[in-house]
């Protein structure tokens, strides 16, 4: 355990008491950013049992790592009484190793072994475990990378409407070079 979450142990969570209340499934960019560009910020979700839980779980992650830009719980409780933890941090390389050791410090309050751990990512989607090899292959360490899935994500999303013969909306964006595709292609 690291002395920065022991810290924090001491002063509020004991060992276990999230115990069964963590589902071990967590998403990664299934929800927009609140705080900035979604490039820029990845968005951590967990699934909680209980408000108070939820609100345990936000706590932990604000106060163990300053490399947390925020964390929140949803102001409502799903179906199932569950509650969402959205945790957003910079989207960068050295996040893996950072967020491997945050889920080898949650096992000391979820009693979940980082192996048990899946991770899911939305955009695109993509599921692995909680070892260096999935998690490099799943998700986007870069604002490069992030965009670079999403522009052949969409990609592929217009030619299945293309394939399907529903109309693609899809527009170039606006800059110099494709403005003066549009002049010479005589479109405004």
């Amino acid at each position: 355990m690291h002395q920065l979450s022991q810290t924090f142990l001491n002063e509020g969570l004991e060992a276990d008491d999230l115990r069964k209340l963590v589902d071990p499934r967590v998403t990664i960019d299934e929800y927009r950013s609140k705080i900035g560009s979604d490039s820029a910020v990845m968005v951590l979700t967990f699934k909680v049992q209980g408000s108070d839980p939820a609100l345990d779980l936000v706590s932990f992650m604000e106060k163990g790592y300053d490399w947390v830009l925020d964390a929140d719980a949803s102001s409502g409780e799903l179906d199932d009484g569950s509650y969402l933890v959205f945790v957003e941090t910079d989207r960068e390389q050295e996040l893996l190793d950072k967020l491997i050791l945050m889920f080898q410090d949650l096992e000391n309050l979820t009693a979940i072994k980082p192996e048990e751990w899946t991770i899911v990512n939305h955009k695109p989607y993509a599921e692995g475990h909680l070892t260096k090899e999935d998690m490099s292959k799943i998700i986007s360490w870069s604002p490069e990378a992030y965009e670079a899935a999403h522009r052949n994500l969409k990609n592929s999303i217009d030619s299945l409407k293309t394939a399907a013969g529903v109309k693609v909306e899809t527009r170039a964006p606006k800059n110099d070079f494709t403005e003066s595709l549009r002049i010479a292609a005589g479109i405004r």
